[in-house]
This record gives C-alpha cells, structure tokens and sequence, in this order.
C-alpha cells in the first residue's frame, strides 16, 4: 500500500519590516490628519507592506499566493492615489489597487529583476527599466505592452517622463495628443543619460552622465527643467532639461540648428566619497536628498536666484576689498570687478550641501513626506537594518536653524518602526513547552513572539547570541553567546536575571536535559559544561525579606579534542551526541560521560543533530550537503543522503510524534534557501518547500510536528502549518520534474530572445514568451481544432434537416455536453477571454499560420452575431500585423477578409451608435440633476478641496 503524508505549507511571515533590495513610497493617510507623518509603503520579499509611521503598526499586506519572487520596484499613480505599480526580480510587473488589495493589471515582459517604475501624468502608461537593459512602455487600459526600447548596455536605473507641459499651441489645436509631447528620460549604469521621444519611439539624445565610472542614480526636478544623475566617488553631475527644445525637436527643425535637450551645468561633489545611490527632489521644497551605502543621508538646498545674485554680491565684494588692499590699484580692481560680473554664477552657488542626516542604520531607501509646513520638511528613510525612521530638518533660514546647526542638531529623529523585526540575522529559535511563543536571537537582541498571531511580546537586549532555549516552565529563556556567556532571561519583568562567563570561546550549542533540571551548553574552547538549576534565597536591598532565584550551578565539563559545534540529548536521557570541529561526531554515557561510539563519515563537520523520539536513530547535517541517518545501538550509518545543494544548518526530528509512523519523520534546513521533509525509514524526500530568499539559520519544530519555524538571512521569520491535504512521493517527484521542465523552458526562450539586441536604439515589440503563454497558445489551437469540426458536424446536420425535419441531433463531443450543450464559437471565444489581456498578443504569438483560416471563420461568425467586438478586433487586427506577408499571397484569406471588412464595418457603426445614444442620455441625465441641484459625492469633495465658496447641495450616494 503506497503510504501518503499531509503537506505542509507557509501560512504566516513575520518579522521583517523593509527589504533592502526595494524603494519606500511615502503616503499621506486620509484617515488621520494632514500634520502626520502618514504611511510608507515597503517592499518586504514577497509582500508589500503599508506601515503606519506614527503608530508603528501594519495597516495591510498585499501579496500574491502565485508570487515567490521579491520586490524590487514601487511606485504610486499621481493620477490615482490608490494605484501602485509593483517590480518584481524575475521582470514581472503587477498594478495593485490599495483600495481592495488585490491585482488590477499582470505584465510579463522584462527577463531580469525590474530596477524602475514610472507612471505618465495622466496615470494611462507606465514605464519600466530593469536589468536586462530595456525600457518597455505599458498601456494600462488596452493591458498591453506598447514597445520596447533598446539602447541601454547595463540596467537601466531611473526613468522619469517628461511632458513639455500647456502651450497656446496646445490650446488652439485639439487634433494634438498627449502622446506627442511626452519623452522619457533614463540613466543606466552604463553611464549614459538618454531622452526618448515616445512618439517616434527613438532616442533624441545621448550623454555621457558620469566621467568616473558608472551612473547609479537619476533625479528630476518637480518642474521637469532639469535633473541630476549621481555615480561614483561622490560625483553629482547637473543637467538642464529644455522641454521646448525637445518639442521643437519633435516637430521639425525646418532646416534651423537643433537645439540640444539636455545641457551639462557641471559637477557638484558630495561630501562622502562613497558611491551614490539615490537622489530624490522634495516635491514642493526646493530641497534634494542624496544617499549612498552609509548610514547618512546629505540634504542639499536649492538656492532661489535672488539668494544667488546676493551670494555673487558679497563674494565680489570680498574680492575687491581684499585686491585693493594686496595691490592698492583701484583702476585693476575695478577691471576685474567689471569682468566678473560678466561671468555666470557656477552651479554650486545654486546647489549648496544644507544638512547631513545620521540614521540608524545602512540607507537603503528614502521618500520626501509631502507636509504641509514652511517650517519643517520630513524625511523617511528605510535602513538596511530592518528599520524604517522619519526625521524633521528645520527648513527655513533663521535663528533657530543657526543655533541648532552649531549644535550640530538642525534635525530630529520623530519616528522609528522597528520593533517588529531583528536588525541583523536571526541565528536561533526556540518554541516554548506549549508551542504558544517563539523566542529569536540575534546579534544585540532577544525577542518573544506570539506564534499564533506573530506579534512581538518583548524585546530584550542580549549579547551576540547564537542559541536560545526555553526553560521548564516557560518563563525563562537562557541564550548563548559569541563571547562564551550564558545569559537568563525573565519574560515577564523583561529582564536580565544572570550572565555567567561559562566558556572561554563562543557557544555554539546549548541543550536543556530532558528532565528539566539541567542542561550542558557546547563551545569553541573544546569543553561540553553541565549545568544545573538551583533555586536560592537572594536578600532585597533594604529590607529583611527575600525573594528566589534560579541561579544556574556548575557541576561537571566534558573535554573533547576539538570544538563543539552541536549538542544533543537522547529522549531517554540515556546518551549525549556531541558533534565536533574534526567532521566526527561522539556519543558518550550521559552519566557517566564514558564515550559510547564514534561516527565517522562526514567530509565536512556536522553542523547540526537530532535524535529520534524513540532514541534509536541519529540524523546530522553538515556542511557537506550530506545528512546520514546512524543507529544509536551499534552506530553503523543506515543511509547517507544528498539533501541540498548547500550547507545544511539544521535538523529536527519531530519531539512527540502523533502516530509510530511519524517517529523518524524529520526536517531539514540549507543555505540553499529551502526546507525539506524526510521519511527516515523509507530514507526518501518528502517535500521540499521554498519561500525564502536567503540563507535559512534556523529551525524550531512543534512537538507534535503540526508545525515548524524558520528564520533566514532575509531578515522574515516563517511558520509553516500542516494541512489535511496528501501528497503522494510520486507526484512530488513529478511536479519537481515538472518545474525543472519549465525553468529550461523559460530559459530556452529568454535566449531565442536575445538576437533582437542587435540593433542600437530599437524599439521592438514588448513580448516576452513564458510557460502560461505557451500554454494558453495551445489551448487556443486545441478549443479550434475541437471547434471546426463541431461547426462543421452541426452544418451537415443543419442541411440535412431542412430536407429531413425529423432528423435526430447529431453526436456532439462530450466536451460541450459537459458544457451545457454551448455553440463550438461560444467556447473558442470563450477560451479567448479567460487569457489575460497582458498575455493575449504572447499567446496569439504561438499560434501558426495554418491555423489562421479556422480562426477567420469564427471571427466572422462573432462579428456577424456582435460577440465581444472589442476583443474580436484585438485578435483580428494583430494576426493580421503578425501574418501580413502570408496573408497578401493567400487568395483565399483575401475573400474572407473582404468578408469579415464589411461586415466589422458594419457592426462598429451600430456599436458607436449605441455607445453615442448612451453618452448623450447620461449628459442629458447630469444636466438636469444640475438643474435640480443635486450633486454627486465626488462633486462634494472635489468642491471641498477647492474651496469654491458653493452653496450646499444635497448629496446623493444612492
């Protein structure tokens, strides 16, 4: 009888405020008022996290369950507030609406991470860079993917479009388009600045944005009339940007010099040398932020043009004064005086350093807070420490500001988010006794957590820890350190009971006896030292009277000839596996600490181990990739298994298993970022479970296996829940056979792909074939394939009852009677709907040109009987632009072309006569409400932001 086992699967992560790979978009929260710092939203690996920064608390998640891959780009909507765009590493784009939390729009067509988000002042397009090198230009109301730019040699780094704003031109002509006036500007970090005009779909201009290296960031100025790309060294290089140059450009230079777009202003230089890795312009203030990977972030001021003329004032004068007295000629003086002034103020007499911020932790993100206040702007800065911190720089130029810049505080830090996470890697876990909190250690802290609703209940500060345990009962967590202390802890008070000095090196390994009355902690100085739990009278300061504390007794030390790296007690409390540094691992008498056995084996040492709930089996890890399952009564190796493809950290054997069969069940932990389940009788996988993006240090089981605890590099902590749902090993086996398929699939394709590159400054089209486009390419031609020889079984069948009107229905395929008996042009268009529009043109892509007739006819079927026209014309129009060579050499799809013309001709202009009768009758309908004086909610409030002075209306919702 095959034997099946219940799946596991992620059901909570926690622990992780901000990732550092992703942006911080701040937010103003319409539910609080306006003088608040608001909410940032994160990336956070998978998930998209909005923060409340004042409270400190999550206010949602968004997050897709067909989504593994982290955040790598955000970036809000200016024309909906409530709609972002989110990047993630494997190119793929999806548009959220925060309203509902859920996907709007899904766009596939970049190869690598996507680095760049941008959306269009009328919020319609977006635009994407990534590290594939390209720019793709997306329409958010046809889901499509308009083109594809390509010029770029290294990721694209910042994009902005650039509108050339009103004109009376404009005005006057009404047959203009938003679209011939837009151009996108990008930098890349091959150290080039283009302008794009998005028209024509080619680059106007092309400059060198770095003379050092490569270019790392882009900012644009609010009033899009200049930017500045930032590299290397500390250098920021200034640019103008003439938008009516590029308007001109774009409309035909008659002959006359082009002007140039895009003019270099010269260099500014930062004050840390380190690489610059984003500027960001406040949008109101004339304020810029710029920072790289240090734990600063420099506030430069733009300096209006009167402060410049007065700066230029005192500086000249200066001079003068300080030449009349060198050389005592006035006649000199007043000649270089006059020649002087002849000359242009330098760029740094506009762009002077204002303040330099000191934040917690490495910068990997920030976001001007738009505040409504002339006396204060805000900054939010999210740090590589897993920390997001708001900070108030006074802004205005007075006596205050002065006295605070000597002081060296002209800002504060207002607000900080980041007790709900470690700031470095967790390196421990531990479940308590009832499998209710989880504590986690790391370097500096200790927290305690709530398993069920993965709130933190305390945070203690600790040494470097690198074990935790729980003590019986609960109340007391005792942790090991990197500097060889043992440190207790009280949950309760949230305090530091006792810190011992017990070894002379780091702890590595720390068990507590399963009687509950001791435990032996395992170091890097070679000595196993075993403690026990006493309880003492200590004497309260000032009184007569005292109070019991567990104080921790030394009684015994094992010596070993190299270091300890693991520990680990049998259930019986009969034998103690002590794993060292020379890759063998000993099992010794736990009474008498006479050595027991010797396992030899591991090429490498044993990391970790476990010993099974009926003390029979052993199972170690180690750095080898290797776990070896051993017997605990003659210590002969039952199996040696290829685990991971990286050092494995943990193994865990399932404490209080529920049935017999689940006593050799264990897990398994790797660098290669996944957990797997194992059967240690059958010596075979079980499952294998992805999800983080980093090395996985540690790993905590329930005693009843029904759920377990990983903690990894990227800073999320995740509990993994057993379902009722089975897994068969064989269909695991497949599915992973399945994913491999896939994965060389995919990138057979980005490689076929890659010939287009040829061409410099090209724009193709922005496709990007995946596994779900081939396979909806296929349901396509099969849904056809099925569909002609149905229409054609019900002709025949159509022709011989109008001779016989008595002749019986003719035998359909099952597939349309499982259907409910639909029409075979219902179910082809129907298996075109259920394609994605962003997928629609990728799909049709697959499809060959022999299949093109078929689809003909039942395109002229759908547009005789009006079936979707929208979509009918979306698929009519590209398989003609995709086959048009074929088509004009093939009389026969000529004749049903000409068909299919008069006939679409004919259906759209009923379908623009409805659509004009409609829009007329709702003009007509909002007239008269007018007239009667009821307004909409959206008038309401749009009449309240401005202002207006109106009469009241009454209001209808309804």
């Amino acid at each position: 009888m095959v034997r099946t086992y219940s799946k596991y699967e992620l059901s909570q992560t926690f622990g992780l405020v901000a990732s550092s790979l992703s942006n911080i978009v701040s937010v103003a929260d319409s539910s609080s008022r306006a003088t608040g710092p608001g909410l940032a939203v994160v990336g956070a690996n998978e998930h998209v996290l909005t923060w409340d920064i004042k409270k400190g608390q999550l206010v949602s998640r968004w997050s897709d369950v067909n989504t593994s891959a982290q955040v790598t780009a955000l970036t809000k909507s200016g024309a909906d507030p409530d709609i972002y765009a989110v990047g993630y590493d494997d190119g793929t784009i999806k548009v959220w609406d925060s309203r509902i939390e859920s996907i709007v729009i899904s766009f596939n067509g970049h190869k690598s991470a996507v680095t760049t988000l941008a959306f269009d002042q009328s919020g319609a397009r977006l635009a994407s860079g990534a590290k594939d090198t390209d720019i793709i230009i997306w329409d958010l109301v046809a889901e499509v993917g308009l083109f594809k730019l390509r010029g770029h040699k290294d990721q694209v780094v910042s994009l902005s479009w650039i509108s050339s704003g009103e004109s009376e031109e404009e005005e006057d002509s009404e047959e203009q388009t938003s679209e011939e006036y837009s151009f996108i500007l990008s930098a890349s970090k091959d150290a080039t600045i283009k302008f794009w005009d998005v028209a024509s779909q080619h680059c106007l201009e092309t400059h060198v944005a770095q003379s050092n290296g490569e270019c790392w960031a882009m900012g644009v100025t609010p009033d899009m009339s200049g930017c500045i790309t930032a590299g290397n060294d500390g250098e920021l290089k200034v640019w103008s940007v003439n938008v009516q140059a590029a308007q001109f450009t774009h409309n035909g230079v008659d002959g006359k010099e082009r002007p140039r777009v895009l003019q270099d202003r010269g260099i500014i230089f930062r004050q840390s040398k380190e690489r610059t890795t984003g500027v960001i312009f406040h949008p109101k203030a004339d304020y810029f932020a710029v920072y790289g990977s240090e734990k600063a972030v420099e506030v430069w001021r733009i300096r209006s043009e009167t402060e410049v003329q007065k700066s230029m004032q005192r500086k000249k004068r200066r001079k003068r004064e300080k030449a009349g007295q060198t050389n005592g000629d006035d006649d000199t003086a007043m000649t270089n005086g006059d020649h002087e002034e002849d000359q242009a103020p330098a760029i740094t007499e506009y762009f002077v350093p204002y303040t330099i911020v000191r934040t917690g932790g490495k910068v990997s993100a920030i976001d001007w807070i738009d505040k409504k206040s002339s006396k204060m702007v805000q900054l939010t800065a999210a740090c590589g420490n897993n920390s997001i911190e708001v900070y108030d720089i006074i802004a205005i130029e007075s006596e205050k500001r002065k006295a605070k810049a000597e002081e060296g505080s002209d800002y504060t830090r207002t607000y900080s988010i980041d007790s709900p996470g470690h700031r470095t890697d967790v390196r421990a876990v531990s479940l308590s006794s009832d499998d209710r909190m989880l504590a986690t250690a790391s370097s500096g802290l200790l927290k305690i957590w709530n398993v069920k609703t993965g709130a933190c209940l305390r945070t203690l500060d600790c040494g470097y820890a690198l074990c935790c345990a729980f003590l019986p009962g609960d109340k007391i967590v005792v942790v090991g350190t990197k500097t060889g202390e043992i440190e207790l802890f009280d949950i309760a008070s949230s305090t530091l009971i006792e810190s011992i000095q017990a070894h002379e090196a780091s702890i590595w390994s720390l068990q507590v006896h399963p009687d509950g009355k001791s435990c032996v902690t395992g170091g890097a100085d070679k000595t196993a030292k075993f403690w026990n739990f006493d309880i003492v009278q200590e004497d309260i300061p000032g009184t007569k009277r005292t109070t019991p504390r567990l104080k921790l007794t030394h009684t015994r030390s094992l010596k070993v000839n190299d270091d300890i790296l693991s520990l680990c007690f049998s259930p019986d409390s009969r034998l103690l596996a002590v794993a060292t540094l020379d890759n063998t691992v000993k099992v010794f008498f736990t009474d008498t600490l006479k050595l027991f056995l010797n396992l030899y084996g591991h090429r490498l040492p044993a990391i970790s181990m476990s010993i099974s709930s009926d003390s029979k089996l052993i199972a170690t890890s180690s750095a080898d990739k290797n776990i070896r399952l051993w017997g605990l009564d003659f210590g002969d190796c039952h199996k040696a298994l290829f685990g991971h493809n990286d050092s494995i950290m943990n193994v865990k054997f399932i404490q209080e298993p529920a049935t017999p069969e689940e006593g050799h069940f264990f897990f398994s932990a790797s660098k290669d970022r996944s957990v797997k389940t194992w059967d240690g009788d059958k010596f075979e996988q079980v499952q294998k479970l992805s999800g983080h993006h980093s090395e996985i240090w540690a790993l905590a089981v329930s005693r009843t296996g029904d759920f377990f605890v990983t903690a990894s590099h990227d800073k999320s902590i995740r509990i993994w829940n057993l379902t009722d749902e089975p897994i068969f090993l064989e269909e695991e086996r497949e599915r992973e056979m399945e994913e491999l398929y896939e994965s060389t699939l995919t990138t057979s394709l980005d490689n076929d792909d890659m010939d287009g590159n040829a061409d410099e400054d090209a724009a193709v089209a922005a496709s990007k074939q995946t596994v779900a486009t081939l396979t909806a390419g296929e349901k396509i031609m099969e849904a056809l394939e099925l569909g002609m020889e149905d229409l054609a079984t019900v002709q025949a069948w159509e022709r011989q009852k109008a001779v016989n009107p008595k002749m019986a229905p003719p035998q359909r395929d099952p597939l349309f009677m499982a259907l409910g008996f639909i029409s075979a042009e219902r179910h082809v268009l129907n298996t075109f709907a259920k394609i994605p529009a962003a997928q629609l043109q990728d799909a049709l892509l697959v499809l060959p040109f022999s299949v093109l007739p078929a689809l003909l006819t039942f395109i002229s079927i759908w547009v005789t009987k009006q079936r979707d026209v929208t979509l009918v014309c979306r698929v009519l129009f590209f398989m003609i632009k995709t086959h048009q060579k074929q088509i004009v050499t093939s009389r026969e799809l000529k004749a049903s072309l000409e068909t299919i013309r008069r006939e679409l001709r004919a259906t759209l202009g009923e379908v623009k006569d409805v659509l004009g009768f409609n829009l007329a009758a709702l003009k007509c309908i909002e007239d008269r409400a007018r007239e009667k004086g009821i307004s909409t909610l959206e008038d309401v409030e749009a009449d309240d932001v401005a202002s207006s002075g109106k009469k009241r209306a009454f209001v209808d919702i309804g």
